[in-house]
């Protein structure tokens, strides 16, 4: 690295530590933006055009599926419960017409992801024996239908006031599937 390099990168990171009401992964994408694409961020002008979870989504769109399946159901001795859970966020993207990470990603759909870090869950998630498991039946999304088409479900440790009017398709292991 030469001088320039070196300064414009202290500049970065300065004004990374500078920006105090943004969020830990927007410095990290600042900081990424300007080692690789060669951007001086030491007079923002944050008004770039980039849509952040767009880009996210792209990245690792398998990954956050996987991981939603690990943190949902990985955790079911059945066969079936990850599969079942694909089959929810796959059902709720040709129904919502986004994609599967952004279903799971929508607010207060996946308790896996309220309020937490996409990032750290995913590096979570790979740790788990059934990972490899979780990101073949990522990948391959609408090849089952265990819970005749459901879209929503639920542990059955609750009963939610939402369900009263869906129909249960199934319950497989700790959760039951609606239409």
């Amino acid at each position: 690295m030469n001088t320039n390099s070196l300064k414009s990168l202290s500049q970065t990171i300065s004004l990374a530590g500078k920006l105090s009401n943004t969020s830990t992964k927007m410095k990290s994408l600042y900081l990424l933006l300007a080692c690789f694409s060669g951007l001086n961020l030491s007079q923002p002008k944050l008004s770039a055009k980039v849509n952040v979870t767009e880009f996210l989504v792209s990245v690792s769109k398998t990954e956050i599926v996987a991981a939603t399946l690990i943190a949902e159901a990985g955790g079911e001795k059945d066969s079936r419960a990850m599969h079942a859970v694909a089959e929810v966020i796959y059902n709720r993207s040709i129904s919502r017409k986004i994609s599967p990470a952004q279903v799971c990603l929508q607010p207060k759909q996946f308790s896996c992801w309220n309020g937490k870090d996409v990032e750290g869950g995913i590096e979570k998630a790979k740790k788990h024996k059934k990972w490899a498991n979780a990101l073949k039946i990522a990948q391959n999304l609408g090849s089952t239908n265990y819970t005749q088409n459901a879209l929503f479900y639920h542990t059955t440790k609750i009963n939610p006031s939402w369900n009263k009017k869906l129909t249960c398709t199934v319950t497989i292991e700790n959760h039951k599937f609606y239409k």
